[in-house]
């Protein structure tokens, strides 16, 4: 595999999660760039540790994990969406899953690291059939991930300041909308 495969291959990844940090970070009361960072470490690491596990599980193999990867996915991002967006047509909302500075929370940051990365997990399961290395292109998937879903919640954060409630409704529909293109991929 060339080192453009491998980038093509890691921004095709990235693009949920950048997608999601985009809106995300549209929230009323945005992350703090302590927070932006933590998101993009996090959905960085599970970029990148993701095709590590599916390389092994399709050494394993592969038909244990795909016919249900998707259904994941969907669940996991229609969820967290659904409740952006519940949370934006409310007047006001005492919002669990952040604090008053918007820092997002533990369980919320899992949840969508895991929901973007399940594809992740299929190119790994991709490469192990081929006897692809995996090492490499894992290290870059991670690091690209990273990079654009920090570019993507700065703007995210600004689009949410500009547009206030609206966006963090677009946020949530954007969530769901990513969900959707997931499930309708691999159903189709």
């Amino acid at each position: 595999m060339s080192l453009l495969q491998i980038i093509l291959i890691a921004v095709a990844l990235s693009m949920d999660a950048m997608a999601v940090s985009i809106g995300t970070c549209t929230r009323r009361n945005p992350p703090s760039a302590k927070t932006m960072l933590l998101m993009a470490a996090s959905f960085g690491v599970f970029q990148a540790g993701m095709p590590l596990l599916g390389y092994g599980l399709g050494r394993a193999g592969a038909g244990l994990v795909q016919f249900a990867d998707h259904w994941i996915a969907f669940g996991l991002l229609a969820f967290v969406g659904g409740k952006l967006l519940w949370e934006g047509f409310q007047a006001h909302h005492d919002d669990e899953d952040s604090d008053v500075s918007g820092n997002i929370s533990w369980r919320t940051l899992l949840l969508l690291s895991v929901a973007t990365s399940i594809d992740a997990g299929a190119v790994g399961i991709s490469l192990s059939l081929i006897a692809s290395p995996i090492l490499i292109p894992s290290l870059m998937i991670g690091v690209i991930t990273f990079a654009l879903s920090w570019l993507g919640g700065r703007f995210g954060k600004l689009l949410g300041e500009k547009m206030g409630k609206a966006a963090e409704i677009l946020g949530g529909l954007v969530l769901i909308g990513i969900g959707v293109k997931i499930l309708l991929e691999h159903l189709g």
